[in-house]
């Protein structure tokens, strides 16, 4: 007997997850299932049998998030390979754990490319203002190309992020919609769109005058943004023409470039920072810490993710890795984030200081907590990241964090387990930083504690998940 589950172009992963709990509850074979897209050609046994009775169906957490993403995948044979994982999930818990597995190998990359081009649905889409005179609410409308099916998926990211205007993303086969507050999509052939205004011009002539010669590095500037986005943006025409008079453009700054001056000015100057110094972390000098850390630490992790961690500063390991949470108590937060059903790959994590704060003593360099002042000149980082990830919730490690948060460091033990607004009105779960409990002469209760944070961290985040 054969089945042939057609997936409709919208809700496709909600469609295929309730075929498959049909067919795998019955112990169905994936040789006797030809999946497909409505639409698509049917097979050689035409519409196929009716799917059997669905039955309780149990799976790894993890598995349905990664299902969700590679169902918007346009690969061939995404549907039957995630099948034939399911089958294999349900007497092998640890099967998505084991990377060497050719064909989990083959749903990570499935579900890389399709967070990629979530990515640059996110940079890349430019809003035209289409409000009509008199109404209530700015309306805009924009147009993009993406590789995958990622309509439904990246829509949460935009209503968080346009949530006070009403506008539309037309894409050559859905057109997603946001009025009032309520997102609605449509799947429709479109074709792409003529969005050019009157300021296009002024913006051209305005980005001819900023473009720096003398910075050019074509292939990063492709791998940024691909040449298949430029024609979305009003520059593109100027591009080609910017790049070829690039090496004439940076002689004649170079044949322009003002004197050195006396040495008596030069001094004044050195004491100034520049503009860039101001911008760029890893010449912070916002507070002290920076000028003794060997560098700076950024937050790692998927930009995508609904989950963001943030603990207090870089340890020594991290200060010279450059990597947060790679010391003893970041092997303490993996092992307990394990235990919790927590995966730490499936979260942006990070610290409220961005610079190792320490004392020398011999050889040994000690940690010291950052001060309040510390803590506030390094919101500026902490910002950009959460506008960067725009998580759905975080989970604060420790007082430090809890005070670049919320604004409170204080009464930690009280508020650990409890969801707080954070300053940008994201979710804040407080709970304790690992190295506390290293440091503690009970650190089985502490231990047990931050379990069951961190296990209702998990839950938040599968109900995040969960359609």
């Amino acid at each position: 007997m054969i089945y042939s589950p057609r997936l409709p172009r919208l809700a496709t992963f909600e469609a295929w997850r309730d075929a498959a709990r049909a067919l795998a509850s019955n112990d169905i074979p994936a040789d006797d299932i030809e999946w497909a897209l409505e639409g698509e050609e049917e097979g050689l046994f035409g519409g196929g049998a009716p799917l059997p009775v669905p039955r309780e169906i149990s799976v790894p957490s993890a598995f349905l998030p990664l299902a969700k993403l590679v169902c918007a995948h346009r690969a061939g044979g995404v549907h039957d390979l995630l099948y034939r994982v399911l089958l294999r999930c349900r007497g092998n818990a640890r099967l998505l754990g084991n990377r060497a597995d050719a064909e989990v190998q083959q749903l990570e990359a499935w579900a890389k490319n399709v967070r990629r081009d979530m990515h640059k649905m996110k940079a890349f889409v430019r809003f035209r203002d289409v409000t009509p005179h008199g109404a209530n609410r700015r309306q805009f409308i924009s147009w993009f190309e993406p590789d995958h099916r990622i309509e439904e998926l990246i829509a949460s990211f935009f209503t968080r992020r346009f949530g006070d205007m009403d506008w539309v993303i037309v894409t050559p086969e859905v057109t997603t919609r946001f009025a009032g507050g309520d997102v609605s999509h449509e799947a429709v052939a479109s074709e792409r769109l003529d969005l050019s205004d009157e300021t296009e011009e002024l913006w051209k002539t305005y980005y001819a005058n900023i473009f720096n010669p003398a910075r050019l590095k074509v292939k990063a500037m492709q791998s940024e943004m691909p040449k298949k986005y430029w024609k979305n943006l009003p520059e593109a025409d100027l591009i080609p023409g910017l790049i070829a008079g690039a090496e004439a453009r940076m002689r004649k700054m170079q044949e322009d470039a003002p004197t050195l001056p006396p040495i008596r000015a030069e001094r004044i100057l050195e004491r100034l920072p520049t503009r860039d110094e101001a911008h760029d972390l890893h010449a912070c000098a916002r507070c002290p810490i920076g000028a003794q850390a060997t560098q700076a630490v950024l937050g790692v992790g998927p930009l995508d993710s609904p989950l963001m961690i943030v603990g207090e500063q870089p340890g020594d390991r991290e200060d010279l890795e450059g990597v947060p949470f790679v010391g003893p108590a970041g092997q303490l937060l993996d092992a307990i984030m394990s235990e919790a059903g927590l995966d730490r790959h499936a979260a942006y994590v990070t610290n409220a200081v961005k610079h190792f704060k320490f004392s020398p003593r011999g050889k040994r360099r000690i940690h010291q907590s950052p001060h309040r002042s510390e803590v506030e000149a390094c919101r500026l980082w902490l910002e950009q990241e959460i506008a960067l990830v725009q998580p759905a919730f975080i989970l604060a490690l420790g007082a430090t964090a809890a005070l670049a948060l919320t604004g409170d460091g204080t009464a930690l033990m009280a508020r650990r387990g409890r969801v707080e607004r954070g300053r940008e009105g994201i979710p804040v779960l407080i709970t304790l930083h690992p190295s506390a409990i290293l440091r503690s002469d009970g650190p089985t209760a502490l231990r047990e504690l931050l379990k069951q944070d961190l296990a209702k961290a998990a839950k938040m985040q599968e109900e995040i998940n969960t359609l």
